[in-house]
């Protein structure tokens, strides 16, 4: 929760810091809507996951964990994309030295943030889920 907290806060504090987003409403409030927008995708997610991933048996929560990753960060997509060219002017100045920043650019890091989770998670899974042969090996020379 921390990190989520100080990551819209900084948000915010650079949206404030813009000359030209700073009067804009839609703009002030573009950290806050893609903060709320992932809680209803995550929502979504939990209800869905249900119908792709059925869990009846042990090994299939993992299957379903995995499934959520995929769910949230497919439906995430497009809603960034959405609130990006929404919320952001074509383009705008984030001050001395970024002075033509395009919406798209804010689109791109956070979808760069979203795919790369899920990546971290997939990866994760390999290396600590016995399913899979590199824990397996450590368990056998234990």
């Amino acid at each position: 929760f921390g990190s989520f907290a100080e990551s819209t806060c900084a948000a915010l504090v650079l949206v404030a810091a813009s000359p030209d987003l700073k009067d804009s409403w839609a703009g002030q409030m573009y950290p806050m809507l893609i903060s709320s927008a992932g809680i209803v995708v995550g929502l979504v997610t939990l209800l869905t996951q249900g119908i792709f991933y059925k869990v009846k048996d042990m090994p299939d929560v993992e299957k379903a964990l995995k499934g959520i990753l995929v769910i949230s960060t497919v439906l995430m997509t497009p809603v960034v994309i959405y609130l990006s060219k929404w919320c952001l002017p074509e383009a705008f100045s984030m001050g001395p030295g970024y002075e033509h920043v395009k919406w798209w650019y804010c689109a791109v890091s956070i979808m760069l943030g979203l795919w790369s989770g899920l990546i971290i998670g997939y990866v994760t899974e390999y290396y600590t889920s016995h399913s899979y042969t590199p824990v397996r090996e450590i368990a056998e020379t234990q």
